[in-house]
Protein backbone atom coordinates (compact mmCIF):
# COMPACT_ATOMS: atom_id res chain seq x y z
CA UNK A 1 0.00 0.00 0.00
CA UNK A 2 1.32 3.44 -0.92
CA UNK A 3 2.24 5.72 1.96
CA UNK A 4 0.75 9.11 2.72
CA UNK A 5 1.71 11.75 0.17
CA UNK A 6 3.00 15.25 0.90
CA UNK A 7 0.07 16.94 -0.85
CA UNK A 8 -3.47 16.08 -1.81
CA UNK A 9 -2.78 17.13 -5.44
CA UNK A 10 0.48 17.81 -7.28
CA UNK A 11 0.65 20.52 -9.95
CA UNK A 12 3.18 22.00 -12.34
CA UNK A 13 4.14 25.65 -11.97
CA UNK A 14 1.34 26.31 -14.52
CA UNK A 15 -1.19 24.48 -12.32
CA UNK A 16 -1.43 21.45 -14.59
CA UNK A 17 -2.22 18.36 -12.49
CA UNK A 18 0.44 15.65 -12.28
CA UNK A 19 -0.37 11.98 -11.78
CA UNK A 20 1.62 9.89 -9.33
CA UNK A 21 2.82 7.53 -12.07
CA UNK A 22 2.83 7.42 -15.86
CA UNK A 23 2.70 4.11 -17.74
CA UNK A 24 2.21 2.93 -21.34
CA UNK A 25 -1.54 3.25 -20.75
CA UNK A 26 -1.09 7.05 -20.68
CA UNK A 27 0.24 7.09 -24.23
CA UNK A 28 -1.51 7.09 -27.58
CA UNK A 29 1.71 7.22 -29.53
CA UNK A 30 2.75 6.16 -32.99
CA UNK A 31 6.52 6.53 -33.32
CA UNK A 32 6.61 7.51 -36.97
CA UNK A 33 3.55 9.76 -36.82
CA UNK A 34 4.16 11.50 -33.50
CA UNK A 35 7.91 11.35 -32.88
CA UNK A 36 10.15 10.31 -35.75
CA UNK A 37 13.90 10.22 -35.42
CA UNK A 38 15.76 13.47 -34.70
CA UNK A 39 16.03 15.49 -37.89
CA UNK A 40 12.97 13.77 -39.37
CA UNK A 41 9.35 14.92 -39.64
CA UNK A 42 7.57 15.84 -37.37
CA UNK A 43 10.81 16.77 -35.56
CA UNK A 44 9.45 16.13 -32.05
CA UNK A 45 12.84 14.69 -31.05
CA UNK A 46 14.91 17.52 -32.50
CA UNK A 47 15.44 19.50 -35.69
CA UNK A 48 18.87 18.06 -36.57
CA UNK A 49 19.87 14.38 -36.91
CA UNK A 50 22.86 14.52 -34.56
CA UNK A 51 21.87 17.55 -32.43
CA UNK A 52 24.58 18.39 -29.85
CA UNK A 53 26.80 15.47 -30.86
CA UNK A 54 27.55 17.57 -33.94
CA UNK A 55 27.63 21.06 -32.40
CA UNK A 56 26.37 22.33 -29.07
CA UNK A 57 23.87 25.15 -28.88
CA UNK A 58 24.97 28.75 -29.45
CA UNK A 59 25.80 30.32 -26.10
CA UNK A 60 24.54 33.90 -25.94
CA UNK A 61 24.40 36.32 -23.05
CA UNK A 62 21.83 39.10 -23.50
CA UNK A 63 23.93 42.19 -22.88
CA UNK A 64 23.94 45.92 -23.39
CA UNK A 65 24.11 48.96 -21.13
CA UNK A 66 25.16 52.57 -21.19
CA UNK A 67 26.82 53.72 -24.39
CA UNK A 68 28.05 51.70 -27.34
CA UNK A 69 31.63 51.88 -26.01
CA UNK A 70 30.70 50.24 -22.70
CA UNK A 71 28.62 47.52 -24.36
CA UNK A 72 31.39 46.87 -26.88
CA UNK A 73 33.78 46.17 -24.00
CA UNK A 74 31.26 43.74 -22.45
CA UNK A 75 30.83 41.91 -25.78
CA UNK A 76 34.56 41.47 -26.15
CA UNK A 77 34.77 40.23 -22.56
CA UNK A 78 32.06 37.63 -23.23
CA UNK A 79 33.66 36.45 -26.48
CA UNK A 80 37.02 36.13 -24.73
CA UNK A 81 35.32 33.95 -22.10
CA UNK A 82 33.90 31.50 -24.59
CA UNK A 83 30.56 32.96 -25.65
CA UNK A 84 29.74 31.90 -29.21
CA UNK A 85 27.11 34.49 -30.21
CA UNK A 86 26.13 38.03 -29.28
CA UNK A 87 22.72 39.19 -28.07
CA UNK A 88 22.02 42.93 -27.93
CA UNK A 89 19.85 44.55 -25.28
CA UNK A 90 18.70 48.05 -26.25
CA UNK A 91 17.64 50.76 -23.83
CA UNK A 92 14.00 51.75 -23.50
CA UNK A 93 14.18 54.88 -25.72
CA UNK A 94 15.71 52.82 -28.54
CA UNK A 95 13.04 50.12 -28.13
CA UNK A 96 10.37 52.80 -28.60
CA UNK A 97 12.19 54.68 -31.37
CA UNK A 98 13.22 57.81 -29.47
CA UNK A 99 16.64 59.42 -29.75
CA UNK A 100 18.62 59.98 -26.56
CA UNK A 101 18.02 63.74 -26.67
CA UNK A 102 14.21 63.40 -26.82
CA UNK A 103 12.39 64.67 -23.70
CA UNK A 104 10.75 61.26 -23.24
CA UNK A 105 14.19 59.62 -23.07
CA UNK A 106 15.20 61.51 -19.94
CA UNK A 107 16.16 59.17 -17.12
CA UNK A 108 16.13 56.07 -19.35
CA UNK A 109 19.16 56.50 -21.63
CA UNK A 110 21.42 53.44 -21.35
CA UNK A 111 19.62 52.11 -18.27
CA UNK A 112 18.06 48.84 -19.46
CA UNK A 113 20.30 48.33 -22.46
CA UNK A 114 22.57 50.15 -24.86
CA UNK A 115 21.56 53.49 -26.40
CA UNK A 116 21.63 53.47 -30.22
CA UNK A 117 20.72 56.70 -32.00
CA UNK A 118 22.51 56.50 -35.34
CA UNK A 119 24.87 54.45 -37.47
CA UNK A 120 27.76 55.99 -35.52
CA UNK A 121 26.59 54.16 -32.39
CA UNK A 122 26.21 50.87 -34.24
CA UNK A 123 29.71 51.26 -35.68
CA UNK A 124 31.09 51.72 -32.18
CA UNK A 125 29.01 48.86 -30.75
CA UNK A 126 30.68 46.36 -33.08
CA UNK A 127 34.09 47.98 -33.36
CA UNK A 128 36.72 45.23 -33.57
CA UNK A 129 34.09 42.46 -33.75
CA UNK A 130 34.11 40.64 -37.13
CA UNK A 131 30.49 40.43 -38.24
CA UNK A 132 31.28 37.74 -40.79
CA UNK A 133 32.29 35.39 -37.97
CA UNK A 134 29.88 36.24 -35.13
CA UNK A 135 26.13 35.60 -35.07
CA UNK A 136 24.20 38.48 -33.48
CA UNK A 137 20.70 38.54 -32.06
CA UNK A 138 18.99 41.90 -31.53
CA UNK A 139 15.97 42.23 -29.27
CA UNK A 140 14.15 45.02 -31.06
CA UNK A 141 10.62 45.21 -32.41
CA UNK A 142 8.90 48.37 -33.68
CA UNK A 143 12.21 49.88 -34.97
CA UNK A 144 13.61 46.44 -35.95
CA UNK A 145 14.01 47.23 -39.64
CA UNK A 146 16.04 50.36 -38.79
CA UNK A 147 18.43 48.61 -36.39
CA UNK A 148 18.85 45.72 -38.83
CA UNK A 149 19.67 48.21 -41.60
CA UNK A 150 22.35 49.75 -39.36
CA UNK A 151 23.85 46.32 -38.68
CA UNK A 152 23.95 45.49 -42.39
CA UNK A 153 25.66 48.79 -43.18
CA UNK A 154 28.28 48.17 -40.47
CA UNK A 155 28.94 44.72 -41.95
CA UNK A 156 29.28 46.31 -45.39
CA UNK A 157 31.78 48.83 -43.99
CA UNK A 158 33.77 45.94 -42.52
CA UNK A 159 33.93 44.40 -46.00
CA UNK A 160 31.54 41.57 -45.08
CA UNK A 161 29.02 40.68 -47.78
CA UNK A 162 25.43 40.35 -46.65
CA UNK A 163 25.26 36.70 -47.71
CA UNK A 164 27.80 35.94 -44.95
CA UNK A 165 26.03 37.86 -42.20
CA UNK A 166 24.06 35.74 -39.72
CA UNK A 167 21.86 36.57 -36.77
CA UNK A 168 18.32 37.41 -35.74
CA UNK A 169 16.11 40.42 -35.20
CA UNK A 170 13.24 39.80 -32.81
CA UNK A 171 10.85 41.83 -34.99
CA UNK A 172 7.76 40.22 -33.35
CA UNK A 173 5.21 42.97 -32.89
CA UNK A 174 2.19 40.78 -32.18
CA UNK A 175 3.49 39.71 -28.78
CA UNK A 176 4.00 43.41 -27.96
CA UNK A 177 0.25 44.01 -28.22
CA UNK A 178 -0.32 40.85 -26.14
CA UNK A 179 2.31 41.15 -23.43
CA UNK A 180 5.29 43.50 -23.48
CA UNK A 181 3.67 46.72 -24.81
CA UNK A 182 6.68 48.29 -26.57
CA UNK A 183 4.65 48.85 -29.73
CA UNK A 184 4.58 52.11 -31.72
CA UNK A 185 2.51 51.67 -34.89
CA UNK A 186 -0.90 50.03 -35.41
CA UNK A 187 -0.90 46.32 -36.31
CA UNK A 188 -1.39 46.62 -40.09
CA UNK A 189 1.61 48.86 -40.92
CA UNK A 190 3.66 46.97 -38.34
CA UNK A 191 2.96 43.74 -40.21
CA UNK A 192 3.92 45.46 -43.46
CA UNK A 193 7.35 46.37 -42.06
CA UNK A 194 7.86 42.80 -40.86
CA UNK A 195 6.97 41.26 -44.22
CA UNK A 196 9.31 43.79 -45.86
CA UNK A 197 12.14 42.29 -43.80
CA UNK A 198 11.05 38.75 -44.78
CA UNK A 199 11.14 39.68 -48.46
CA UNK A 200 14.40 41.64 -48.30
CA UNK A 201 16.17 39.01 -46.20
CA UNK A 202 15.17 36.12 -48.46
CA UNK A 203 16.74 37.96 -51.41
CA UNK A 204 19.84 39.59 -49.95
CA UNK A 205 20.62 38.25 -46.44
CA UNK A 206 19.92 34.52 -46.71
CA UNK A 207 21.52 33.50 -43.39
CA UNK A 208 19.59 36.03 -41.31
CA UNK A 209 16.53 35.10 -39.22
CA UNK A 210 14.21 37.98 -40.00
CA UNK A 211 11.97 37.31 -37.03
CA UNK A 212 12.20 35.63 -33.66
CA UNK A 213 8.61 34.79 -32.77
CA UNK A 214 8.66 35.26 -29.05
CA UNK A 215 6.88 33.44 -26.28
CA UNK A 216 9.42 34.64 -23.76
CA UNK A 217 7.68 37.91 -22.96
CA UNK A 218 4.27 36.21 -22.91
CA UNK A 219 5.57 33.92 -20.16
CA UNK A 220 7.28 36.79 -18.34
CA UNK A 221 3.91 38.56 -18.26
CA UNK A 222 2.51 35.64 -16.28
CA UNK A 223 1.16 33.12 -18.79
CA UNK A 224 1.12 29.39 -18.28
CA UNK A 225 3.38 27.13 -20.34
CA UNK A 226 0.43 26.09 -22.54
CA UNK A 227 -0.53 29.74 -23.15
CA UNK A 228 3.06 30.59 -24.05
CA UNK A 229 3.09 27.71 -26.53
CA UNK A 230 -0.29 28.48 -28.08
CA UNK A 231 -0.04 32.26 -28.30
CA UNK A 232 3.49 32.10 -29.71
CA UNK A 233 2.65 29.59 -32.43
CA UNK A 234 -0.59 31.34 -33.34
CA UNK A 235 1.43 34.53 -33.84
CA UNK A 236 3.84 32.54 -36.00
CA UNK A 237 0.98 31.31 -38.18
CA UNK A 238 -0.22 34.92 -38.56
CA UNK A 239 3.22 35.95 -39.86
CA UNK A 240 3.24 33.05 -42.31
CA UNK A 241 -0.18 34.10 -43.61
CA UNK A 242 0.98 37.70 -43.96
CA UNK A 243 3.96 36.58 -46.06
CA UNK A 244 1.77 34.42 -48.28
CA UNK A 245 -0.71 37.28 -48.67
CA UNK A 246 2.17 39.48 -49.91
CA UNK A 247 2.69 36.92 -52.66
CA UNK A 248 5.78 35.27 -51.22
CA UNK A 249 6.24 31.53 -51.59
CA UNK A 250 6.14 29.98 -48.13
CA UNK A 251 9.39 28.11 -48.79
CA UNK A 252 11.16 31.36 -49.69
CA UNK A 253 10.80 32.91 -46.24
CA UNK A 254 9.68 30.26 -43.73
CA UNK A 255 13.16 28.68 -43.37
CA UNK A 256 14.37 31.93 -41.75
CA UNK A 257 11.59 32.16 -39.18
CA UNK A 258 12.89 31.43 -35.70
CA UNK A 259 11.37 31.28 -32.22
CA UNK A 260 12.22 32.46 -28.72
CA UNK A 261 10.92 30.60 -25.67
CA UNK A 262 11.11 30.95 -21.92
CA UNK A 263 12.63 28.27 -19.67
CA UNK A 264 10.79 28.30 -16.36
CA UNK A 265 11.25 26.29 -13.18
CA UNK A 266 9.12 23.22 -13.87
CA UNK A 267 11.66 21.06 -15.65
CA UNK A 268 9.45 18.45 -17.33
CA UNK A 269 6.71 20.90 -18.28
CA UNK A 270 9.26 22.98 -20.15
CA UNK A 271 10.74 19.99 -21.98
CA UNK A 272 7.25 18.89 -23.06
CA UNK A 273 6.46 22.43 -24.26
CA UNK A 274 9.47 22.53 -26.61
CA UNK A 275 8.77 19.07 -28.02
CA UNK A 276 5.10 19.89 -28.62
CA UNK A 277 6.07 23.16 -30.31
CA UNK A 278 8.24 21.39 -32.88
CA UNK A 279 5.53 18.87 -33.71
CA UNK A 280 2.74 21.42 -34.04
CA UNK A 281 4.81 23.74 -36.23
CA UNK A 282 5.98 20.98 -38.57
CA UNK A 283 2.52 19.52 -39.08
CA UNK A 284 0.87 22.91 -39.61
CA UNK A 285 3.51 24.17 -42.04
CA UNK A 286 3.19 21.00 -44.10
CA UNK A 287 -0.52 20.29 -43.92
CA UNK A 288 -2.04 23.80 -43.77
CA UNK A 289 0.46 26.06 -45.53
CA UNK A 290 1.76 23.56 -48.09
CA UNK A 291 5.46 23.87 -47.26
CA UNK A 292 7.55 21.44 -49.29
CA UNK A 293 11.05 22.43 -48.14
CA UNK A 294 11.82 20.48 -44.95
CA UNK A 295 13.62 23.54 -43.52
CA UNK A 296 10.30 25.43 -43.62
CA UNK A 297 8.97 22.88 -41.13
CA UNK A 298 11.82 23.19 -38.64
CA UNK A 299 11.00 25.08 -35.46
CA UNK A 300 14.42 26.42 -34.48
CA UNK A 301 14.42 28.32 -31.22
CA UNK A 302 16.46 30.37 -28.79
CA UNK A 303 15.77 30.03 -25.08
CA UNK A 304 16.27 32.40 -22.19
CA UNK A 305 15.93 31.34 -18.59
CA UNK A 306 13.02 32.90 -16.72
CA UNK A 307 13.69 36.43 -15.55
CA UNK A 308 10.38 36.40 -13.66
CA UNK A 309 11.64 33.53 -11.50
CA UNK A 310 14.64 35.48 -10.18
CA UNK A 311 14.49 36.83 -6.65
CA UNK A 312 16.16 39.79 -5.00
CA UNK A 313 16.19 37.79 -1.77
CA UNK A 314 19.14 35.38 -1.50
CA UNK A 315 20.23 36.15 -5.09
CA UNK A 316 22.79 33.32 -5.11
CA UNK A 317 19.80 30.94 -5.25
CA UNK A 318 19.18 32.27 -8.76
CA UNK A 319 22.26 30.37 -9.95
CA UNK A 320 20.49 27.12 -9.07
CA UNK A 321 17.21 28.20 -10.66
CA UNK A 322 19.00 29.21 -13.84
CA UNK A 323 20.89 25.90 -14.00
CA UNK A 324 17.67 23.88 -13.80
CA UNK A 325 16.00 26.07 -16.42
CA UNK A 326 19.00 25.92 -18.75
CA UNK A 327 19.11 22.14 -18.43
CA UNK A 328 15.42 21.97 -19.38
CA UNK A 329 16.13 24.04 -22.50
CA UNK A 330 18.99 21.74 -23.48
CA UNK A 331 17.00 18.56 -22.81
CA UNK A 332 14.20 20.13 -24.85
CA UNK A 333 16.51 20.66 -27.84
CA UNK A 334 17.18 24.41 -27.99
CA UNK A 335 19.47 25.83 -30.70
CA UNK A 336 20.60 28.85 -28.69
CA UNK A 337 20.58 29.73 -25.01
CA UNK A 338 20.91 32.71 -22.69
CA UNK A 339 21.33 32.11 -18.98
CA UNK A 340 20.25 34.90 -16.65
CA UNK A 341 22.68 36.24 -14.07
CA UNK A 342 22.10 35.91 -10.35
CA UNK A 343 21.89 39.68 -9.77
CA UNK A 344 19.32 40.62 -12.43
CA UNK A 345 16.51 41.11 -9.91
CA UNK A 346 18.66 43.92 -8.50
CA UNK A 347 20.52 45.46 -11.44
CA UNK A 348 21.99 44.77 -14.85
CA UNK A 349 24.53 41.95 -14.42
CA UNK A 350 28.07 42.52 -13.21
CA UNK A 351 31.00 40.89 -15.01
CA UNK A 352 31.31 38.26 -12.28
CA UNK A 353 27.62 37.39 -12.41
CA UNK A 354 27.54 37.15 -16.20
CA UNK A 355 30.66 34.97 -16.17
CA UNK A 356 28.98 32.54 -13.75
CA UNK A 357 25.90 32.48 -16.00
CA UNK A 358 28.03 31.67 -19.03
CA UNK A 359 30.00 29.04 -17.10
CA UNK A 360 26.66 27.41 -16.22
CA UNK A 361 26.07 26.70 -19.91
CA UNK A 362 29.64 25.54 -20.43
CA UNK A 363 29.46 23.09 -17.51
CA UNK A 364 26.18 21.67 -18.84
CA UNK A 365 27.74 21.27 -22.28
CA UNK A 366 31.15 19.97 -21.24
CA UNK A 367 30.69 18.16 -17.92
CA UNK A 368 27.12 16.92 -17.44
CA UNK A 369 26.97 14.38 -20.27
CA UNK A 370 23.51 15.49 -21.40
CA UNK A 371 24.86 16.58 -24.81
CA UNK A 372 26.29 13.15 -25.56
CA UNK A 373 23.07 11.55 -26.77
CA UNK A 374 20.07 12.88 -28.67
CA UNK A 375 16.74 13.58 -26.96
CA UNK A 376 17.64 11.61 -23.82
CA UNK A 377 14.14 12.04 -22.35
CA UNK A 378 12.42 10.67 -25.46
CA UNK A 379 10.31 7.66 -24.61
CA UNK A 380 9.69 8.72 -21.02
CA UNK A 381 6.07 7.88 -20.29
CA UNK A 382 5.70 11.14 -18.38
CA UNK A 383 7.42 13.36 -20.98
CA UNK A 384 5.59 11.84 -23.94
CA UNK A 385 2.21 11.98 -22.19
CA UNK A 386 2.81 15.57 -21.17
CA UNK A 387 3.96 16.51 -24.68
CA UNK A 388 0.65 15.17 -25.99
CA UNK A 389 -1.24 17.12 -23.34
CA UNK A 390 0.57 20.36 -24.21
CA UNK A 391 -0.26 19.86 -27.89
CA UNK A 392 -3.90 19.21 -27.07
CA UNK A 393 -4.19 22.40 -25.00
CA UNK A 394 -2.49 24.44 -27.74
CA UNK A 395 -5.02 23.28 -30.33
CA UNK A 396 -7.85 24.28 -28.00
CA UNK A 397 -6.39 27.80 -27.84
CA UNK A 398 -5.93 27.91 -31.63
CA UNK A 399 -9.61 27.13 -32.14
CA UNK A 400 -10.66 29.83 -29.67
CA UNK A 401 -8.41 32.43 -31.35
CA UNK A 402 -9.75 31.49 -34.77
CA UNK A 403 -13.31 31.94 -33.52
CA UNK A 404 -12.42 35.50 -32.47
CA UNK A 405 -11.28 36.46 -35.95
CA UNK A 406 -7.70 35.26 -35.83
CA UNK A 407 -4.77 36.69 -33.90
CA UNK A 408 -5.52 40.36 -34.63
CA UNK A 409 -9.18 39.93 -33.83
CA UNK A 410 -8.37 38.18 -30.56
CA UNK A 411 -5.86 40.90 -29.64
CA UNK A 412 -8.47 43.56 -30.38
CA UNK A 413 -10.93 41.84 -28.04
CA UNK A 414 -8.28 41.50 -25.33
CA UNK A 415 -8.53 37.71 -25.25
CA UNK A 416 -4.84 36.82 -24.90
CA UNK A 417 -4.26 39.72 -22.51
CA UNK A 418 -7.05 38.55 -20.20
CA UNK A 419 -5.91 34.94 -20.29
CA UNK A 420 -2.39 35.95 -19.28
CA UNK A 421 -3.64 38.33 -16.57
CA UNK A 422 -5.78 35.60 -15.03
CA UNK A 423 -2.90 33.10 -15.05
CA UNK A 424 -0.55 35.65 -13.53
CA UNK A 425 -3.07 36.47 -10.79
CA UNK A 426 -3.47 32.81 -9.89
CA UNK A 427 0.30 32.31 -9.68
CA UNK A 428 0.84 35.39 -7.50
CA UNK A 429 -2.05 34.34 -5.29
CA UNK A 430 -0.35 30.97 -4.92
CA UNK A 431 2.89 32.66 -3.84
CA UNK A 432 1.07 34.72 -1.24
CA UNK A 433 -0.82 31.72 0.14
CA UNK A 434 2.23 29.47 0.14
CA UNK A 435 0.67 27.07 -2.36
CA UNK A 436 3.54 27.91 -4.72
CA UNK A 437 6.97 27.88 -3.08
CA UNK A 438 9.66 30.45 -3.83
CA UNK A 439 12.70 29.58 -1.79
CA UNK A 440 13.95 32.58 0.14
CA UNK A 441 10.73 34.51 -0.46
CA UNK A 442 7.86 32.61 1.18
CA UNK A 443 9.87 29.67 2.56
CA UNK A 444 13.36 29.18 3.97
CA UNK A 445 13.75 32.92 4.48
CA UNK A 446 16.98 34.32 5.85
CA UNK A 447 17.40 37.69 7.55
CA UNK A 448 20.52 38.83 5.75
CA UNK A 449 21.65 41.71 3.56
CA UNK A 450 22.63 41.22 -0.08
CA UNK A 451 26.40 41.04 -0.24
CA UNK A 452 27.02 40.67 -3.98
CA UNK A 453 28.65 43.53 -5.88
CA UNK A 454 26.34 45.21 -8.42
CA UNK A 455 27.08 46.91 -11.72
CA UNK A 456 27.52 50.69 -11.46
CA UNK A 457 26.95 53.16 -14.27
CA UNK A 458 29.38 55.81 -15.39
CA UNK A 459 27.97 59.15 -14.18
CA UNK A 460 28.75 60.98 -17.42
CA UNK A 461 27.27 58.25 -19.65
CA UNK A 462 24.16 60.17 -20.73
CA UNK A 463 26.12 63.33 -21.43
CA UNK A 464 28.59 61.42 -23.62
CA UNK A 465 25.77 59.79 -25.56
CA UNK A 466 23.96 63.05 -26.27
CA UNK A 467 27.22 64.79 -27.21
CA UNK A 468 27.94 62.11 -29.81
CA UNK A 469 24.43 62.47 -31.22
CA UNK A 470 24.94 66.26 -31.49
CA UNK A 471 28.24 65.72 -33.30
CA UNK A 472 26.66 63.28 -35.77
CA UNK A 473 23.95 65.81 -36.63
CA UNK A 474 26.52 68.58 -37.14
CA UNK A 475 28.95 66.53 -39.24
CA UNK A 476 26.52 64.74 -41.57
CA UNK A 477 25.19 66.04 -44.90
CA UNK A 478 21.90 67.60 -43.79
CA UNK A 479 20.56 67.95 -47.34
CA UNK A 480 21.21 64.27 -48.02
CA UNK A 481 19.42 63.27 -44.81
CA UNK A 482 16.43 65.42 -45.78
CA UNK A 483 16.23 63.84 -49.26
CA UNK A 484 16.49 60.30 -47.85
CA UNK A 485 13.73 60.96 -45.33
CA UNK A 486 11.50 62.49 -48.01
CA UNK A 487 12.07 59.45 -50.26
CA UNK A 488 11.27 57.17 -47.33
CA UNK A 489 8.04 59.05 -46.62
CA UNK A 490 6.94 58.79 -50.23
CA UNK A 491 7.69 55.04 -50.29
CA UNK A 492 5.84 54.52 -46.98
CA UNK A 493 2.74 56.10 -48.51
CA UNK A 494 2.96 53.57 -51.35
CA UNK A 495 3.45 49.82 -51.42
CA UNK A 496 7.18 49.38 -52.11
CA UNK A 497 9.47 47.39 -49.86
CA UNK A 498 10.85 49.96 -47.41
CA UNK A 499 14.17 48.30 -46.56
CA UNK A 500 16.22 49.94 -49.37
CA UNK A 501 14.95 53.37 -48.33
CA UNK A 502 15.70 52.71 -44.66
CA UNK A 503 19.23 51.60 -45.58
CA UNK A 504 19.79 54.79 -47.59
CA UNK A 505 18.63 56.92 -44.65
CA UNK A 506 20.84 55.00 -42.23
CA UNK A 507 23.88 55.45 -44.48
CA UNK A 508 23.24 59.20 -44.43
CA UNK A 509 23.28 59.03 -40.59
CA UNK A 510 19.60 59.75 -40.15
CA UNK A 511 18.74 58.84 -36.58
CA UNK A 512 16.38 56.18 -35.28
CA UNK A 513 14.05 58.91 -34.01
CA UNK A 514 14.00 60.76 -37.34
CA UNK A 515 13.14 57.62 -39.30
CA UNK A 516 10.50 56.62 -36.77
CA UNK A 517 8.96 60.08 -36.97
CA UNK A 518 8.53 59.62 -40.73
CA UNK A 519 6.70 56.36 -40.10
CA UNK A 520 4.56 57.89 -37.35
CA UNK A 521 3.49 60.61 -39.75
CA UNK A 522 2.39 58.04 -42.32
CA UNK A 523 1.23 55.11 -40.19
CA UNK A 524 0.04 56.83 -37.01
CA UNK A 525 0.56 55.46 -33.50
CA UNK A 526 -1.22 52.63 -31.75
CA UNK A 527 -3.35 53.38 -28.70
CA UNK A 528 -3.98 50.37 -26.51
CA UNK A 529 -7.68 49.92 -25.67
CA UNK A 530 -8.37 49.68 -21.95
CA UNK A 531 -9.15 46.03 -21.23
CA UNK A 532 -10.18 44.71 -17.83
Amino acid sequence: MAGKERKDTFYTVSYEPIKDLYTPEDLDLDYGRDLGNPGEYPYTRGVYPNMYRGRVWTMRQFAGFGTAEESNQRYKYLLENGQTGLSVAFDFPTLLGYDSDHPRSEGEVGKLGVAIDSLADMEMLFDGIPLGEVSTSMTINAPAAILWAMYLVVAEKQGVSWNRVSGTIQNDILKEYIAQNTYVFPPEPSMRLIVDTFEFGSKYVPKWNTISISGYHIREAGSTAAQELAFTLSNGFAYVEAGIERGLDVDDFAPRLSFFFNAHNDFFEEVAKYRAARRIWAKTMKEKYGAKDPTSMLLRFHTQTAGCSLTAQQPENNIVRTTIQALAAVMGGTQSLHTNSMDEALALPSEKAVRIALRTQQIIAEESGVANTIDPLGGSYFVEAFTNEMEKKAWEYFKRIESLGGVLGAIGSGYQQREIAEASYRFQKGIQSGEQTMVGVNKYNADEKTSIELLKYSRDMVERQINRLDKVKKDRDGDLVKRCLEDLEKAAKGTENLMPYIIDAVKAYATVGEIMDVFKGVFGEYKDPAIF
